[in-house]
């Protein structure tokens, strides 16, 4: 064997040692694990598949199938126990609007989860798309429009991350109109501030989560006075408005606007012609 391809072999080698050497094993661990979040386990998809079976359209059972999953779709049961708990205190048309949304939610649930792909990005997607549906379709603003603090427990800056259903449901409520928007936005700013200081604080001014905020922040321009074009450019001095009284010394105005717009040879070329 050539010594030429022994010290190719053996420097080949080498690297490939050298690069085993270097890999991290928690790595190789968590590309794994990012792989299979990428898709629903066997494992999940027949023991969700079951408990929707088994679930009612009354109450909660509906969402708790989906707890614990290997997608990471968390907080439809805790959005449902939360609305329903504070039912009482939402009149009898806002009872209506509660309980709809969820039931719509819960059958939703079972019957598009049987025909949609294993792959979480596919089950994410029909789970928001049909928050998006249900809160909408049953007029879910107007029954917390005016009790916006019973969904404290849901509007938490921590929940924001990774974006799932409490993120569809911060959403949603920012389209409820400005006071909801309002209410939502001192709230995640106030808790964003708490986390990460002045950089939350720095996005107040950029990212205005209501028209009034927006206002706030935008400085009107100074008004312009408009000034007479000569031959050599802008006048430095404005020219005082005519009041209505002035008749007699109006011409003269005029006259001394001309004269400064021309020169005096172009005015009596003017005049002639």
């Amino acid at each position: 064997m050539p010594v030429n391809l022994v010290r190719g072999f053996l420097l080949l080698l080498l690297l490939v040692c050298q690069q085993l050497l270097t890999v991290d094993p928690q790595d190789v661990l968590e590309k794994h694990a990012s792989q299979t979040k990428r898709r629903l386990s066997l494992q999940s998809t027949a023991e969700i598949q079951s408990c929707l079976v088994s679930s009612g359209d009354v109450g909660c059972g509906t969402f708790q199938c989906f707890n614990n999953n290997s997608c990471e779709i968390q907080g439809l049961h805790h959005i449902c126990l939360t609305l329903l708990h504070n039912a009482g205190r939402y009149d009898s048309q806002g009872k209506s609007f509660v309980k709809d949304a969820l039931r719509c939610m819960a059958l939703g649930l079972r019957q598009r989860f049987s025909c949609v792909s294993r792959r979480c990005s596919a089950v994410k997607e029909m789970v928001f798309s049909l928050q998006r549906e249900c809160y909408s379709k049953h007029q879910l603003c107007l029954a917390l429009r005016d009790h916006m603090d019973t969904t404290g427990s849901l509007v938490q800056f921590h929940l924001m991350f990774p974006p799932g259903p409490y993120v569809e449901l911060v959403n949603f409520l920012l389209k409820c109109g400005d006071e909801v928007r309002s209410w939502v936005s001192r709230r995640l700013r106030g808790q964003c501030e708490q986390n990460w200081g002045l950089l939350c604080r720095s996005f107040a001014g950029t990212c205005p989560f209501n028209q009034s905020e927006a206002l706030q922040n935008t400085t009107a321009p100074p008004p312009t006075v408009p000034r007479p074009i000569t031959a050599q450019g802008p006048l430095q001095q404005p020219i005082r408005a005519v009041e209505p009284g002035d008749r007699r010394r109006g011409l003269n105005v005029i006259d001394n606007a001309t004269d400064s717009v021309f020169p005096v040879s172009e005015k009596n070329n003017v005049t002639a012609s």
